[in-house]
């Protein structure tokens, strides 16, 4: 444990306090934040979807069809739900909403992924394995949708002004696909559905563009921080609940209930149960919706993760014995 928060979770919050101090010493501002945040939404972070994904295979998601099935199932339900939670605030647009679920209702598996099971679980293939399924829930499906809600929702508020004009029901859907985060990991999972094998010469183009992703969003919202007033409501501690404690909980219950494999089960639950996705915070930023609240939000779930995690660990060992 005290290795994943040396190399893990420490980390996080040293680039973020550079970009807080840099953003109070007046060296950056807001407005560079959104630039920062425009690059990883439009270039890095959908090079690091693309590179992760496109390595898969199909015999990956066939290997344990309960897996995928149990982390596809239960990830989206966990996303619908904290989207719906959030949408009964009644400060809250729907675009709001959208980006809770961006944030509370995924998990950062790009970033932490490795850095956190590896030293737990091992180097196997098992772990990548796990790692991979996970990512293209989140990545593939949970972000298009996630910005298919938000178009919605914006949608909805545009026609409001303009006189109640209703919009185009597909036009989210389409404004959601025009851009390289939504469409970069559909596409990848369809090569990888339809077979094909990427060339190892084209790693090093990506992998430049993708190791961009986390150091700068993360830096991005620590001066999106030093701009706003922290805030610690009830949505900042109802995301963390559903994140840190539902998600995980929901895993663990319907792992047991199909009779899971336990070394898998144990993975899926750390899975669940890490911090919010900073892809959550970069759309945020990106579109000017739910800022404060959601990065807020996510610097507490990753500071709660440190205890979150081992006390998941305990919890399914001990479930692992009485059910299984």
């Amino acid at each position: 444990m005290l290795h994943i928060i040396l190399y893990a979770i420490v980390p996080i919050f040293v680039v973020m306090a550079l970009g807080y101090f840099s953003g109070k010493s007046g060296a950056f501002s807001a407005d560079n934040a959104r630039t920062l945040n425009k690059v990883v939404l439009n270039y890095a972070l959908p090079a690091a979807l693309f590179v992760s994904i496109i390595k898969a295979n199909r015999a990956m998601l066939a290997v344990d069809i309960k897996l995928t099935i149990v982390s596809f199932v239960v990830l989206i339900a966990c996303f619908l739900l904290v989207y719906f939670v959030f949408r009964m605030y009644k400060t809250n647009t729907k675009g709001d909403a959208a980006i809770s679920a961006l944030i509370s209702g995924s998990p950062t598996i790009g970033f932490l992924g490795f850095a956190v099971l590896q030293p737990i679980f091992g180097t196997s293939a098992t772990v990548g394995l796990v790692i991979a399924i996970v990512a293209i829930e989140v990545n593939a499906i949970g972000i298009p949708l996630g910005l298919c809600l938000l178009n919605a929702g914006n949608a909805e508020a545009a026609a409001v002004a303009n006189g109640g004009k209703k919009p185009n029901p597909w036009g989210p859907v389409i404004n959601a696909l025009k851009q390289p985060v939504a469409w970069a990991p559909i596409l990848a999972v369809i090569l990888v559905l339809c077979g094909v094998k990427w060339p190892s010469y084209l790693d090093p183009s990506f992998t430049l563009l993708a190791g961009a992703n986390a150091s700068v969003a993360v830096f991005a919202a620590g001066i999106t921080l030093s701009s706003v007033k922290i805030e610690l409501n009830s949505q900042v501690w109802m995301g963390t609940f559903l994140k840190l404690v539902i998600m995980p909980l929901a895993i663990l219950a319907v792992g047991i209930l199909v009779h899971m494999s336990p070394e898998n089960l144990k993975m899926l639950v750390v899975c669940a149960a890490l911090p919010p996705a900073f892809s959550g915070i970069i759309i945020a930023s990106r579109y000017n919706t739910y800022v404060a609240t959601g990065t807020s939000s996510l610097a507490i779930s990753t500071l709660l993760f440190m205890g979150a995690c081992p006390l998941w660990m305990f919890i399914t060992d001990w479930a692992i014995k009485a059910f299984l």
